[in-house]
C-alpha cells in the first residue's frame, strides 16, 4: 500500500472541495471496496477524505411522496427500514442479496453505487486492463470471462458492474443528488450515472472531479408487484451471474406495464426497455414472458466463457415475470 494523507470532512461542500483540490484524492466512507483495491495496488490515492461522519445517513419523505436516502446510510439500515420494505421491496431484496451482513453493516448507499468491477484482470496489475490502464488492452476478451458482460460491452472492456442495489434503483427510476466543489448541486437519473464502456472504460460515471453523491431519491412507488431475483454460484456472498429487478402491474390476465432492469450482464445496471415495450398490454402468459426475454437479450453478444448467460438471463427474466404476476 502506498503512503497517503488523511482528513475527516466536516461538511459536504468541504469534502468535495478537498478532493477536487488534490490530484489523486479519493472519498472514503465504508471503505469496503476502496481499501481492498488499495491493498492490491489498483487504487493509489495520495489523500483520503473521510465522509463517513457527515450527516447524510437519514431516510426522509419527499413532498412528491417518495423517499430521500442519505448517501451515508448503511446498506443494512436501508434494507431493514420498514418503509423501504413495504413500499420498495425490490430495493430491500436487492440489498439483502448483496455481499454479507458484515459488509452491509459498513457499506454506504453512495459507495454501493460507485463500487468498481470485480473483474480479476482489473485487479491484477500484471495483466492488461483498459479500465485500469487505458490503452493496455482487455485480457478478459480471450481469457476467463465467465462472469463478464453480454450486453453493452465492446472490444475495449467486457467487465460488469457488480452492484445489486443499483439494479433495483434502475427499475425504480431513482435519481442521484450530488454536490460539487463550488457548492452547486445537481440531480442525475440513475440510468445516466454509470457510463457504458465504449472506448473509455476507465471513465465509469458521469460525476465530475470532486463531485460527491449526497442522496438517492426514490419517486413514489410504482403500482404493481416488485421482485428481485439473483442467480449466483452460491447462496450468499457472491456476485450475480444474472439478476433481474422487475416491477409488474397486471390486471384481468393482462400486463398493464412493467419495469425491468438486469444485473450481472452489462457494464452498468441494464434497463431492458425492449422487454418493457413487449410486455405493455400483453397477456400474462408464458408466451409473453418468452417474447419479452428474447427482446431483452436480442443484442447480447456472448463469448466462449459466458455465452450461457444469454439463455440464463432469458430464463431468469421469464421466471421472475411469472412470479411477479402470480403474486400480484
Amino acid at each position: 500500500m502506498q503512503p497517503f494523507t488523511y482528513e475527516r470532512a466536516v461538511d459536504a461542500q468541504g469534502a468535495a472541495a478537498a478532493v477536487a483540490a488534490r490530484p489523486g484524492a479519493r472519498f472514503i466512507a465504508g471503505g469496503t471496496n476502496l481499501l481492498d483495491l488499495m491493498k492490491l495496488g489498483v487504487e493509489r490515492p495520495t489523500h483520503l477524505v473521510d465522509i463517513s461522519r457527515l450527516p447524510l445517513d437519514r431516510i426522509e419523505p419527499t413532498p412528491e411522496g417518495g423517499l430521500r436516502i442519505g448517501a451515508q446510510l448503511r446498506n443494512s439500515d436501508l434494507a431493514a427500514d420498514p418503509t423501504v420494505r413495504q413500499r420498495y421491496p425490490v430495493l430491500a431484496q436487492a440489498l439483502l442479496a448483496g455481499a454479507s451482513g458484515q459488509i452491509r453493516n459498513k457499506a454506504s448507499t453512495g459507495g454501493n453505487l460507485l463500487q468498481r468491477t470485480r473483474c480479476p484482470y482489473f485487479q491484477d496489475l500484471a495483466l492488461p486492463c483498459n479500465k485500469r490502464s487505458p490503452g493496455s488492452g482487455c485480457a478478459a476478451l480471450d481469457g476467463f470471462n465467465r462472469m463478464h458482460a453480454v450486453l453493452g460491452a465492446g472490444d475495449d472492456c467486457i467487465a460488469v458492474h457488480p452492484s445489486d442495489m443499483a439494479v433495483a434503483l434502475a427499475a425504480l427510476d431513482a435519481r442521484i443528488e450530488t454536490i460539487r466543489p463550488d457548492g452547486g448541486t445537481r440531480a442525475i437519473p440513475v440510468g445516466e450515472l454509470h457510463r457504458p464502456a465504449g472506448t473509455t472504460p476507465d471513465v465509469e460515471t458521469a460525476l465530475d472531479p470532486g463531485e460527491m453523491i449526497t442522496a438517492v431519491v426514490l419517486p413514489p412507488p410504482p403500482p404493481g408487484r416488485q421482485l428481485y431475483r439473483k442467480v449466483r454460484d452460491r447462496a450468499s456472498y457472491a456476485f450475480a451471474l444474472v439478476s433481474v429487478a422487475a416491477i409488474v402491474e397486471a390486471e384481468g390476465g393482462r400486463i398493464r406495464a412493467a419495469r425491468i432492469a438486469l444485473g450481472g450482464v452489462a457494464p452498468k445496471p441494464w434497463r431492458a426497455e425492449a422487454a418493457e415495450r413487449a410486455l405493455a398490454g400483453a397477456s400474462a402468459a408464458d408466451d409473453s414472458y418468452r417474447e419479452a426475454a428474447a427482446a431483452a437479450l436480442a443484442d447480447a453478444q456472448g463469448r466462449p466463457g459466458n455465452d450461457f448467460k444469454i439463455q440464463l438471463a432469458q430464463r431468469t427474466l421469464r421466471h421472475t415475470l411469472a412470479a411477479a404476476v402470480e403474486r400480484a
